[in-house]
């Protein structure tokens, strides 16, 4: 297989000067009879200073075909590469891949949120940005000082489509969106000469999942070796990101923390913590020792001894005695999003809790929808939706789909196993996958990153799901932000994370 980059020049389009030097529209060569147009790309070169240090680069807005077993474009995966030209000799630069999750979800986020040289600003303490003009800024602070940067679309959203008599559902799917993400990276890897190159894989939310995936892949069937993988806000045992289900003790355990946290940040725990680093641990201490055997033992658990759980719960989560008591102990982390704050008529977020919004109506178990996504995906989206214009020259008749496809999250399978052949149906996990290449790899390392205020795949969950499965503690560095999912859209957090993040990448390229 190759990957249809575009060779040839199309046209010449005219931008803002003080973004980019020139700006280029190339197309591919046309595949031969397959009725799929040739690949399309926009390239445009830069110059910025990134950490204190001047990077000229080029930015590639386009497409790469993947094939199919008979040599036929199958689907054209869409992605934003930010390589650097003004390379010292004999300088091998490393190049980072980065998703989004969902599934479903472009790269927009990570894209514009701290990883590209342009991002978009939002609010540090968890208010809305408003309505447009949005600000959209330079971002020095990213780590294109250290590294190569790849925004990788799964098919099904921005750009990425299925090609010729192919469908999407042919990509949507747990180890299919792995599969052909590993193929993308593979042509990717090969058109552009960085087989020798240090590579990673920067993932957020489902995206780690699919990274753990695709990592075994690479490695596996590609004999592709990687330097190390970035977790960002981790989610590959869904077993403990699974507050919805019934009778999941895990998710009682793992979330505990995270609602330790939100009702801290909110004012509802008394006598008020002086250090939130100290009371999370204490949480943490809860949770395993006391919380846990006391779930296992059901209704031969010592009334006297559910008192005093239902009361420490209680100052843990800020919730009252009688909601934990009706609840049997058992507190869902979704439910807690619209509980925390029913008092004031008020639903925090569970991408993040530090956001609320007011439902219409007050009476529900669960919030309308999330306060945190509802306050910014309307900015991000015009931001990336500019950036593409206005810098990188993308001018097409294309719908970048974010939200995706439709028809993606009906469509999409979770079975790990052929249709035919018998499956239970399981939580979805991929930590097997991880465990596995860390063994092929013994130099590989994990760096994961999480937000104190995530709901949705809370931090307890990261140390619980990757200090099992065989996972040895010095494979793993855990770091942790005042945000939530998203941590980046809080500043401090935001730079603390690249500067992890370029650490890591440093120590791991050499």
């Amino acid at each position: 297989m190759r990957a249809f980059l575009a060779t040839a020049l199309a046209s010449l389009l005219i931008v803002n000067p003080a973004c980019a030097d020139e700006t280029e529209a190339e197309a591919g060569k046309k595949p031969e009879n397959t009725g799929v147009p040739a690949a399309t790309a926009f390239i445009t070169r830069h110059s910025g200073q990134f950490n204190g240090e001047k990077v000229e680069y080029v930015a590639t807005a386009g497409e790469t075909y993947l094939e199919d077993k008979d040599g036929k474009p199958k689907a054209a995966v869409f992605t934003f590469a930010y390589t650097k030209t003004n390379l010292d000799k004999d300088e091998i630069r490393p190049v980072t891949f980065v998703w989004n999750g969902g599934p479903g979800s472009a790269s927009l986020w990570l894209h514009m949120g701290t990883f590209g040289p342009k991002r978009i600003s939002v609010p540090s303490d968890a208010g809305r940005p408003g309505n447009p003009p949005y600000p959209i800024i330079s971002a020095p602070e990213t780590i294109l000082d250290v590294t190569d940067l790849v925004f990788v679309d799964p098919v099904g959203t921005g750009f990425s489509r299925a090609l010729g008599e192919h469908e999407g559902i042919e990509f949507w799917g747990l180890y299919e969106d792995a599969n052909s993400i590993s193929e993308f990276i593979r042509d990717w890897v090969t058109a552009n000469g960085r087989w020798n190159s240090p590579k990673f894989l920067l993932g957020e939310s489902f995206g780690t999942t699919r990274a753990a995936a695709v990592a075994n892949i690479l490695e596996v069937e590609m004999m592709m070796s990687l330097n190390g993988i970035i977790f960002i806000s981790q989610a590959l045992d869904y077993a403990g990101s699974s507050p919805y289900v019934a009778d999941n003790l895990t998710s009682f355990v793992t979330y505990l923390p995270t609602m330790a946290a939100a009702a801290h940040y909110h004012g509802k725990v008394h006598p008020a913590p002086d250090n939130l680093e100290e009371f999370v641990q204490e949480a943490r201490d809860f949770a395993v020792d006391e919380l846990l055997p006391a779930l296992f033992k059901g209704n031969t658990l010592d009334p006297l001894a559910r008192a005093e759980l239902r009361n420490r719960l209680a100052y843990f989560t800020g919730l009252q005695p009688d909601y934990i008591e009706r609840a049997d102990l058992r507190i869902n982390g979704f439910r807690f999003a619209k509980e925390l704050l029913r008092d004031q008529g008020l639903a925090i977020g569970l991408l993040d809790a530090r956001y609320t919004r007011d439902d219409v109506d007050d009476l529900t178990a669960n919030a309308e929808s999330d306060a945190a996504s509802d306050a910014i995906s309307p900015a991000f989206k015009a931001a990336l939706m500019d950036h593409m214009r206005t810098n990188l020259g993308v001018d097409w008749d294309r719908v970048y789909l974010a939200p995706a496809d439709d028809e993606l999250s009906q469509n999409w399978r979770w079975r790990t196993v052929p249709d035919g052949e018998a499956w239970e149906p399981m939580p979805v996990n991929t930590a097997r996958d991880l465990s596995k290449v860390l063994r092929l790899n013994p130099s590989l390392k994990v760096l994961v990153a999480s937000g104190y205020y995530d709901l949705v795949t809370p931090f307890f969950d990261a140390e619980y799901t990757l200090n099992r499965h065989s996972i040895t503690a010095d494979r793993i560095a855990y770091r942790y932000y005042g945000g939530g999912h998203m941590m980046y859209v809080n500043e401090p957090s935001r730079t603390a994370l690249l500067q992890d993040v370029r650490e890591f990448v440093t120590a791991q390229s050499k």
